[in-house]
């Protein structure tokens, strides 16, 4: 009954496939299963099945001969109908080596769920032994998945979890879109069957208009495309349920919002040789007739993907102002995106050929090490399959996720801080790495440290990860106040010894004359005894000096003029008028002075002059400190210019004074008030007035005055 079961199906596949499976095995196979009466109802379950999935992994994937065999061969294998030696010396290694793998993977199954298993490693392990494990695999999955109705609705939710979780991530990474795609779809159809019959509903509903919409941009890019001369095919391809309900999902809004709901596919028939050009030739004709928009352009021919995938992709915008989206490819390249990395073997020698065999190797040397928890890895994995990040392990195998491009700098912070700010490179293999060593999946490191090392600003572009980058900037930050508070005590404690006033801003002009962004900078390289010193000292002492004397030699000549003086000698004079060139001067607020009174020039370190009445409250300390810094000045003659002084009046406190004082200033020709404030206090009041006079003699007038007013008591200059 079996082996009449089991002919009949096999007659189908073989005439599916081209009757590529080598006759002699065929033979071994029959006399096999015609041994096989009384087996278990699982094993004839496992016959069955066997060549439906062998069928998949022909029509769908494109497995050869040693592929298809072993798929037949496991359920014998499973019923210890045959053994490994007997397969090796009856069909060959490779197809020993993979039912091996089978077993392997099903025994797993059997103890437990491989998502839940600790031995999920060992799982890996047997995928990296042969590739064609891995899509034997994905073939039994989508199998799975479309018989998964017959399943206990518990179980249909966890394979269908699983299925969205591990086997779509893989066959993405596997370049096998449209088993990706089914197997995604087929996952929603169980985890959430309600959102998925609603978008198939209104699909179905759609699909009259969608199609017709389809036609209409499709039949006049059909005849430009023709007559270029290629040969090709065009056709639209409606979105997936599971990519429509993701849009939905990440745009937060409805099915009817949705636009892209299809694509169209231009695929060529393209000479090896001409395929990029003849593909970029489409793209011209197709943005000649639609519309681009530049930011969806997408050329996967220039850099095809990891998993081989070549094409060109665009968005134009069609008939009734609709965004559609255009992929352009060449056969080739489509059987490579429909089968993935397996189609390659179809056209050997060109690009992409050993990416697997790269892929598979660096799994490889991740997987072998043996104390990698499953569940761990499990996330790892689907990471890895989407090339995102990379996982590393300390000696002890410790394992540590970082971003893909994470340097050896990264990995050290992410075991401990104190590692990574004493870390000085690092150990792989034997061989000393840098720093600035790219991590590589796999990679055990043995971090190298040094106990005076600590982070440098150049560390913060070797890291790439936040973490890093911002232990590394708290660090320095503190190491930099460290050094600055140390820099700044040294330097207090010599200009005590020295008997030298300690000014702030002095020094951080002096430190941006020297070359130092601010003074923290400067008090850094002296705690580290970058500077000398002494020489400091020389250069702080004529900072003013150097100052003053570059600032009166930039004056203009003109601004001075020869007067004589007591002993009859002619000095330079600063002379004050409206007309004043070449020198930036204000008044003294300390002071106020006004035309009439002796004043004098004090350079400020802002390089502009400050004028003051000789008897200012602060001009003996100026004199006597900061001599070189005075200029002698005078008034130029008189030209009119009115100025602001203020007069502090003490009298009774009754209305009748204070109205007495305005009316008197405001019959003035020569003063003006503008402002007056007045404090009562035990009978008394005190007033500020602020006026604006003339010159000195003005002021004394209108003093006088003030104090004839009756109630008045004393009136001051202020």
């Amino acid at each position: 009954m079996i082996i009449r079961n089991w002919t009949s199906d096999y007659k189908e596949l073989r005439n599916a496939t081209n009757n590529f499976v080598k006759k002699d095995n065929i033979a071994k196979l029959h006399q096999i299963y015609k041994n096989c009466d009384g087996v278990s109802s699982l094993f004839q379950k496992r016959s069955t099945n066997a060549i439906k999935i062998a069928y998949i992994a022909v029509d769908e994937i494109g497995l050869g001969n040693s592929a298809v065999i072993a798929i037949l061969l496991y359920p014998l294998y499973a019923e210890k109908k045959i053994d490994s030696e007997s397969i090796e010396k009856q069909f060959g290694n490779e197809t020993a080596v993979i039912v091996g793998g089978l077993n392997r993977i099903q025994q797993l199954y059997t103890k437990t769920s491989a998502m839940e298993s600790e031995n999920f490693r060992k799982l890996l392990l047997t995928f990296a032994e042969d590739v064609r494990v891995i899509f034997i695999m994905l073939s039994e999955r989508l199998f799975e998945m479309r018989n998964l109705k017959e399943r206990e609705v518990e179980t249909q939710q966890n394979i269908a979890r699983e299925t969205a979780y591990l086997y779509a991530p893989m066959a993405h990474r596997m370049g096998l879109y449209r088993i990706k795609t089914e197997l995604e779809d087929l996952s929603l159809k169980f985890t959430a069957p309600d959102t998925y019959k609603n978008i198939a509903q209104k699909l179905s509903e759609t699909k009259r208009s969608r199609d017709a919409y389809i036609e209409r941009f499709i039949r006049p890019l059909n005849e430009k495309v023709a007559a270029a001369g290629l040969s090709f095919d065009i056709k639209g391809r409606t979105k997936s349920i599971y990519s429509i309900w993701n849009k939905i999902k990440k745009q937060n809004t409805t099915f009817e919002n949705i636009y892209d709901l299809f694509a169209i596919r231009i695929i060529l028939d393209s000479h090896p040789d001409k395929e990029k050009a003849e593909c970029w030739q489409v793209y011209s004709i197709v943005t000649d007739m639609y519309q681009p928009n530049p930011k969806r352009l997408r050329d996967w021919l220039s850099q095809p993907k990891a998993n081989g995938y070549e094409s060109l992709h665009t968005t134009v915008m069609g008939p009734e102002g609709k965004w559609v989206e255009v992929q352009i490819r060449t056969k080739r390249m489509d059987d490579v995106a429909e089968k993935g990395i397996a189609a390659h073997w179809k056209y050997k020698g060109l690009k992409g050929e050993n990416s697997m065999d790269e892929w598979l190797k660096s799994l490889r040397e991740v997987l072998e090490n043996p104390e990698l928890h499953g569940n761990e890895y499990m996330d790892e994995f689907k990471l890895n399959l989407y090339d995102e990040e990379v996982f590393v392990f300390t000696p002890n195998g410790d394992l540590h996720k970082l971003p893909k491009g994470a340097t050896l700098l990264d990995f050290a912070y992410s075991i401990h801080t104190q590692i990574g700010n004493t870390c000085i490179g690092g150990k792989i293999g034997g061989k000393n790495v840098t720093l600035k060593y790219v991590l590589q999946n796999g990679d055990q490191i043995e971090v190298l440290t040094a106990p005076n090392q600590h982070p440098h600003a150049d560390w913060i572009n070797i890291a790439v990860t936040t973490k890093a980058k911002q232990k590394i900037r708290q660090v320095i930050k503190e190491y930099e106040t460290k050094e600055a508070n140390n820099g700044r005590e040294m330097l207090l404690r010599r200009f005590k010894n020295w008997k030298i006033d300690f000014d702030e801003a002095n020094l951080s002009r002096l430190s941006k004359k020297l070359g130092f962004k601010n003074i923290t900078d400067l008090y850094i390289d002296i705690s580290q005894e970058k500077t000398d010193l002494l020489e400091f000292r020389e250069s702080y002492l004529n900072l003013d000096k150097k100052d003053i004397s570059e600032l009166r030699e930039s004056l203009s000549a003109n601004t001075f003029e020869k007067k004589p003086t007591k002993n009859g000698q002619n000095d330079d004079v600063l002379i004050i008028n409206n007309e004043t060139k070449g020198v930036m001067y204000s008044m003294s607020k300390c002071c106020n002075p006004i035309f009439g009174d002796e004043i004098f020039g004090f350079v400020s370190v802002s390089g502009g002059i400050k004028i003051h009445r000789k008897d200012c409250p602060n001009a003996p300390q100026m004199m006597s400190r900061f001599g070189y810094r005075i200029v002698k000045a005078a008034w130029s003659e008189e030209n009119g210019t009115q100025n602001i002084c203020t007069l502090y009046v003490i009298g009774n406190d009754d209305l009748g004074v204070v109205t007495n004082i305005s009316s008197l200033i405001s019959k003035q020709t020569d003063v003006s008030m503008k402002s007056i404030s007045i404090n009562s206090n035990t009978g008394l009041f005190e007033g500020r007035l602020v006026l604006t006079v003339k010159n000195t003699k003005t002021l004394d007038d209108i003093i006088k005055k003030i104090r004839s007013i009756k109630g008045v008591k004393s009136v001051s200059r202020m």
